[in-house]
């Protein structure tokens, strides 16, 4: 049995959408137009965006952390790729 994310998915893309529309972090638009540039489609590359987000957004709600700006930037920097993430 799978268990159901802390964050829900609607939250992470509305947190994306603020992100960008206030270019804060500038990664986040850079990250979108060099996914974009490299042939994802915009929510293709949003969605990789929100795997890059949704472990900071779980990390503090689940382990009450200081979101981590680095390690999501550091994050975004890898995408496509994703080695943080575990099957």
């Amino acid at each position: 049995m799978s268990q159901e994310p802390l964050v829900d998915q609607e939250i992470i893309f509305e947190v994306l959408e603020n992100q960008l529309a206030d270019n804060n972090p500038k990664q986040v638009k850079e990250t979108l137009m060099r996914l974009c540039m490299t042939g994802h489609s915009r929510e293709d590359a949003l969605e990789l965006m929100a795997c890059a987000l949704a472990p900071e957004m779980e990390a503090v709600i689940e382990r009450n952390e200081t979101f981590n700006l680095q390690r999501y930037i550091e994050h975004l920097a890898l995408l496509p790729e994703m080695p943080w993430v575990t099957e």
